[in-house]
């Protein structure tokens, strides 16, 4: 993770934070994810500062940048064709983060058809994701 000022990138300079993704599903995670908060946002920045002991704010914010995050990270893995029931991929690597969140978020169910559900009723399987990562249920 990292707070930089969005006005220096070619994000837009409003946006609160971006995930990017590089490399494939066998690249080490810790090299293929990367969060960038945008110093502007002075709400998200400060969430992320008080993250240790969140207000109430913070933690409203932070489930918001969680939700994003697996978010992408999902549809990253589904538009993935190698990202399959079958497939193994290395410890600590970016395939095999991607099954460990898609099992918590989806449990019991096969990746085929969560992508079939993803292509054919879109809206429908954002509200999944939404409910998958509870999104402001903060405590």
């Amino acid at each position: 993770m990292a707070v930089i000022d969005f006005d220096r990138t070619s994000f837009p300079s409003n946006a609160a934070w971006h995930l990017q993704i590089s490399g494939g599903l066998e690249s080490a995670t810790m090299g293929s994810l990367l969060l960038l908060v945008n110093e502007r946002n002075t709400v998200t920045a400060t969430a992320f500062e008080n993250a240790g002991k969140p207000r109430p704010v913070d933690r409203v914010v932070l489930s918001a940048v969680y939700a994003d995050a697996a978010r992408i990270m999902i549809e990253h893995a589904l538009g993935t064709e190698d990202f399959a029931e079958d497939s193994a991929f290395p410890d600590g690597s970016l395939g095999a983060t991607l099954v460990t969140l898609f099992n918590q978020l989806f449990p019991g169910q096969m990746i085929a058809d969560v992508r079939l559900r993803q292509r054919q009723s879109p809206a429908l399987f954002a509200s999944d994701l939404q409910a998958a990562v509870k999104l402001f249920e903060v405590s």
